[in-house]
């Protein structure tokens, strides 16, 4: 039966490529006849009119990849289904026997050859009439000059999806996790370019990177400023944990807050992180850990890392979303390198009055004076977007779908898909109904609260969920105990701990070019995402101390192994999460990127609880111990990824 439908696609698929070319092969010779005609020069409204009909053509191209998707993902659910329903792992024979036989029908679903080739012929017309009229020069010998016409980005973008290819800025800006939909409409972008704001966006990304030297700026100092006051070195994990402690509350009242407004609550965010600074460089002065204590869940109540995405999502075009979400990881990355970095710069001491300014307090200070610098340029330059209600989008969105796909429709006398996209949308939210039911009005709705956010957990979702605690708690136990770690092994300096933590964060943007470029097109996002959690899992074992001495390459290179294999894992993870995620959760309050934060900020917290809970047992037991729960984790995130792993696709 699948054969049947697949087969009929792509004879439709030809059929409709035939005309496509048969088209652009009369629009040629009209463009011939006008350009190369020496007796009269063309008119510039002839020419406008030319070209308006090749994008033409190429809207109609979009619209017929939009329903090669369609049915593709319809195929992807049906095998879904089928799997989840008779307990038979079907798909892999199915794709695999149909996918590598030469008479392959299923193959032109996603090796899109004859798609490229009308791709060319309208990049090189539209060039020809936008800058070189009657040249002789082509694309294929100054490809720099080939035009970069939106109609031929939407049908590029329209074919990577089909094909799964990747690259570096695509890759990095799914670690944000800014949710789209899985079938975005080939017409406008919902976004208005008139409500962009690069300034705006500016202050976004300016608030993410900061809030990230915010965080790590205190994890070399941390065990001394501990001591210092009174307590533990190993207290340190309360210290840098009850930002994150705070964090699960306020990224719930951001999100929020976002649905009404971003400029409030980043003026809010800044003001709290300002404060929360300043109290945390008081702390030493008045000799009070609970100061501290306050000062840093202060900061944490300033995170405005919901805001941040949101923005993102819902106020930049499509056409750079992907460079602003490639921008959110990017700042995040360079503010986890530079937290330390600053950290080891600021080694000096004096007082002016009765305030000390050291290389405990002086991250406090530098860093309130940076959000009050921050507060004065949001207030001047940022700029709140028109705002419209989600209802009305998703309302618009449902309406205009069906039209667009009406006239495509027909062509099929039974398409692959049993009625509409909608349908796909409910059974991607997992609500176990059966295919004959008509999708709900609520069904395109956002989640509206925590329990029926909870209800579109499918299994495979929440092993992901799973692997992203793994992962960012492992990443958490290694950065958050270093200070007290190395001090004790190897009595490194403040400078040397901050130097190797700066190292560690300057690895991400390296390994995720080659991940994103090479890897990601070369192996399947499953077989990425169960290796590296098997690599995780190497590096925690390489870091216990089992017998002899410590010694500083063990840490190291162990370090190094787990903390890159951990940021190779959050990035495949997150590609997989999006892809298995309701499309529900890709806008409201309780989206899939609160989710993820939650989850990965839950992480944190239970790490740096675990280290101040170690601590009692001793400084000679605390990477042991610390470790083995990592350990423990691991293993489970993958026993969970090997039982969902024929639905992660």
């Amino acid at each position: 039966m699948l054969d049947n439908q697949i087969e009929k696609i792509v004879l439709f698929l030809l059929e409709q490529q035939g005309q496509l070319a048969n088209r652009i092969a009369k629009l040629n010779e009209q463009r011939e006849a006008l350009l190369q005609n020496p007796l009269q020069n063309p008119e510039i409204s002839q020419i406008a009119q030319l070209r308006e009909s090749y994008r033409a053509v190429g809207q109609d191209l979009l619209k017929l990849l939009f329903f090669v998707e369609m049915n593709a993902i319809g195929l992807r659910k049906i095998l879904k289904k089928f799997d989840k329903r008779f307990g038979y792992r079907f798909t892999n024979y199915y794709v695999t026997s149909r996918a590598n036989h030469p008479c392959s029908q299923l193959q032109h679903l996603f090796k899109q050859v004859g798609i490229g080739a009308v791709v060319g012929s309208l990049s090189r017309n539209l060039a020809d009439l936008q800058d070189r009229q009657g040249s002789y020069l082509s694309i294929y010998d100054e490809p720099t000059l080939a035009l970069q016409d939106p109609v031929i980005d939407s049908i590029r973008a329209a074919v990577d999806r089909l094909t799964h290819s990747t690259n570096f800025l695509h890759f990095l800006g799914q670690h944000a996790l800014i949710m789209q939909e899985e079938l975005p409409t080939p017409g406008e972008d919902h976004v208005d370019d008139g409500s962009y704001h690069f300034m705006s966006l500016l202050l976004n990304l300016a608030n993410t990177f900061l809030y990230m030297i915010n965080t790590y700026i205190v994890v070399p100092t941390a065990d001394n400023y501990s001591l210092r006051l009174g307590a533990a070195a190993t207290v340190c994990g309360v210290v840098i944990g009850s930002m994150a402690v705070a964090q699960v509350f306020s990224s719930v009242y951001f999100s929020a807050w976002s649905n009404k407004s971003y400029f409030r609550p980043l003026i809010f965010s800044s003001i709290v992180l300002c404060a929360g600074n300043i109290l945390y460089a008081l702390a030493y002065d008045l000799d009070s850990l609970a100061v501290l204590l306050i000062g840093r869940l202060l900061c944490g109540l300033g995170s405005a890392r919901a805001v941040n995405r949101r923005y993102i999502s819902d106020c930049v075009p499509l056409k750079i979303r992907m460079q602003a979400s490639a921008g959110f990881v990017s700042a995040s990355a360079l503010g986890m390198a530079c937290g330390p970095a600053l950290a080891g710069l600021l080694q000096t001491n004096f007082k002016i009055y009765r305030l000390t300014f050291n290389e405990d307090t002086l991250p406090g200070w530098v860093m309130a004076l940076a959000w009050f610098i921050y507060l004065i340029w949001l207030r001047i330059s940022f700029r709140e977007p028109a705002r419209e209600t989600e209802e009305n989008n998703v309302q618009q969105e449902a309406s205009a779908r069906p039209a667009e796909n009406d006239a495509l429709e027909k062509g099929l006398a039974q398409p692959l898909l049993l009625s509409s996209e909608e349908k796909l949308q409910d059974e991607e939210g997992d609500l176990e109904c059966d295919g004959s039911e008509e999708a709900s009005e609520e069904s395109h709705r956002p989640a509206a609260s925590i329990k029926s956010a909870y209800r579109l957990l499918t299994p495979s979702i929440k092993v992901q969920l799973l692997i992203y605690f793994m992962l960012k708690y492992s990443m958490e136990i290694l950065l958050a105990e270093s200070s007290v770690i190395t001090s004790y092994y190897f009595s490194w300096s403040t400078s040397s701990v901050a130097i190797f933590l700066a190292c560690l964060g300057l690895t991400v943007l390296p390994v995720n070019i080659v991940v994103g470029s090479y890897i990601s097109n070369m192996f399947e996002d499953r077989q990425i995402l169960l290796a590296s959690e098997i690599i995780v899992g190497i590096g925690i074992l390489l870091s216990f101390h089992v017998l002899g001495r410590y010694s500083v390459p063990q840490y190291v290179c162990s370090a190094l192994v787990t903390f890159v294999s951990a940021e190779v894992l959050e990035g495949v993870n997150l590609s997989l999460l999006s892809r298995v995620m309701s499309s529900r959760l890709a806008r409201g309050t309780y989206n899939g990127g609160l989710l993820s934060t939650e989850a990965g900020t839950l992480a944190r917290v239970v790490a740096d609880g675990t280290i101040t809970l170690a601590g009692y047992l001793g400084q000679s037991r605390l990477l042991n111990v610390t470790l083995f729960p990592s350990l423990l984790i691991c293993i489970a995130s993958i026993i969970a990824t090997c039982y969902t792993y024929n639905s992660l696709y």
